[in-house]
């Protein structure tokens, strides 16, 4: 997936809303021009954006949209256009073998647009339907499919019935903040315990892009300008330093079941994906791993070991198999669109318009959904994370002069417990990579002129 950034001023500085794994736009390419060198002739481009539903309600049999953006070799745009057809290949989920559908040419807003109506058997049982497009362009012999995986990892389109529902209404900014404890700091510079900064593509510097907390509380801070790791035991006012070899301006971190650190990169070398590197606690190299798609955009850690949300399939995908790393193939062919909490249990969301979709998934079977609605503009969600048999769920909510985060505790009868966050986003950071939960704790990476630093929150329970 292409991810889209969406950015608009205030207040002398800019905010910048990463719009992707909320939103649920996926785009698959063919280009080798990326790769190459910057003063070669463009080749052959061939690109699609797609919007899966992965949550329904009822009355949404949907169309599957796909936009096509395609140039021949030698051309500067995708402008022109080209000869772009395909298929999306449909089965009700788990059964049977896939139909092809054909897919009807359009130009919409002067873009050529592929789309198919579902038939409504493919959606009679409670799994709903799963697909996988195939789309090409005879003039420039070019072939993609979305998602990569194809019939080993197509989109799960699910139907919600009988969703919790839970209303914000007009979102009330500046209110509702609960006080929080700051359990790491560390101040701008080249010093050691200080953290570096670089100037992104955006306005605001990048620095201290992405953390992770551990079982017993304990801080672990990318400083990615310095390669290293700034490390705060629980209850320590100083972090000591490990350095680690992570190429990657926004990279992301998530701590190993081991104790190990995986780092997942955002920069790459000519011809390869980005990377994830694995590092035992003195910062030791153990395992560099090649992620199956261009874009990933966030790493994470479940009982099985680490997965990244990969773009363009929009899946999160195992890094490891059976504790061996997977190849680019096997992270296609095992990605889902929902991320592990539990063995059998994941979780799936979708931002909506200004509507928040969850929906917890046993056994391929929509167990319990919520749906949370908000008067004011959602971006994206930054957390969802199963808390025993409740949810925990940070989004970013904006007007045209600010934007926060509110925190929302979900339970079967709707919100328990909700409260505010500032979105403390002086630097730039990983972008889904702000919230972490441990226990009842809510951890929050922000940032000031001053340095960055990490807040603990108190999620209670009425």
């Amino acid at each position: 997936m292409r991810q889209r950034l969406c950015l608009w001023r205030h207040s002398a500085r800019a905010i910048v809303i990463t719009i992707g794994v909320a939103a649920g736009v996926v785009s698959a390419a063919w280009s080798p021009a990326a790769a190459g060198p910057k003063n070669a002739e463009p080749s052959a481009v061939l690109d699609a954006t797609h919007l899966p539903p992965l949550l329904r309600v009822s009355g949404e049999m949907p169309t599957l949209a796909y936009d096509v953006h395609c140039a021949a070799e030698g051309q500067e745009t995708v402008d022109r256009g080209c000869d772009a057809t395909g298929s999306v290949f449909v089965r009700s989920a788990g059964s049977g073998a896939f139909e092809a559908l054909p897919l009807a040419s359009e130009l919409a807003n002067g873009q050529r647009r592929l789309s198919v109506a579902v038939p409504h058997r493919f959606d009679e049982g409670r799994r709903g339907f799963e697909y996988y497009a195939v789309l090409e362009a005879s003039d420039l012999d070019r072939q993609i499919v979305l998602p990569a995986g194809g019939a080993a990892a197509p989109h799960v389109s699910r139907l919600l019935t009988g969703s919790v529902v839970v209303d914000l209404g007009l979102h009330d900014f500046d209110s509702e903040r609960r006080e929080a404890d700051r359990v790491a700091f560390a101040s701008w510079g080249d010093q050691p315990g200080q953290v570096g900064l670089e100037q992104g593509r955006n306005p605001n510097p990048i620095g201290g892009s992405a953390f992770d907390v551990d079982e017993r509380g304990g801080i672990v801070l990318l400083d990615q300008v310095h390669r290293r790791l700034l490390r705060w035991a629980k209850d320590h006012g100083a972090p000591s330093s490990v350095p680690v070899s992570v190429n990657g301006t926004l990279a992301d971190l998530a701590l190993g079941n081991d104790g190990s650190v995986f780092v997942l990169e955002s920069t790459s070398t000519p011809g390869r994906n980005p990377m994830i590197r694995r590092f035992d606690d003195g910062g030791r190299e153990l395992e560099a791993i090649e992620s199956a798609e261009r874009t990933p955009s966030q790493i994470r850690v479940d009982e099985r070991g680490p997965v990244i949300l990969a773009r363009p399939s929009h899946h999160w995908m195992p890094v490891l198999v059976d504790g061996v790393p997977a190849s680019p193939r096997r992270q296609l062919e095992r990605g889902r669109a929902g991320r592990r909490v539990e063995p059998e249990r994941e979780l799936v969301v979708l931002r909506h318009a200004n509507e928040i979709r969850i929906a917890d998934v046993a056994g391929d079977v929509v167990t319990r959904s919520w749906r949370v609605a908000s008067a004011t503009p959602l971006a994206e969600v930054q957390l969802a994370d199963a808390w025993g048999q409740r949810l925990v769920v940070v989004a970013r909510v904006y007007n045209d002069a600010t934007d926060e985060f509110a925190v929302l505790v979900l339970d079967r009868d709707g919100l328990e417990d909700s409260f505010t966050v500032d979105s403390a986003d002086w630097a730039e950071a990983a972008p889904l990579g702000r919230f972490e939960r441990v226990g009842r704790s809510l951890y929050r990476l922000g940032s000031s002129p001053a340095g960055v630093f990490v807040d603990r929150f108190e999620l209670e329970v009425r």
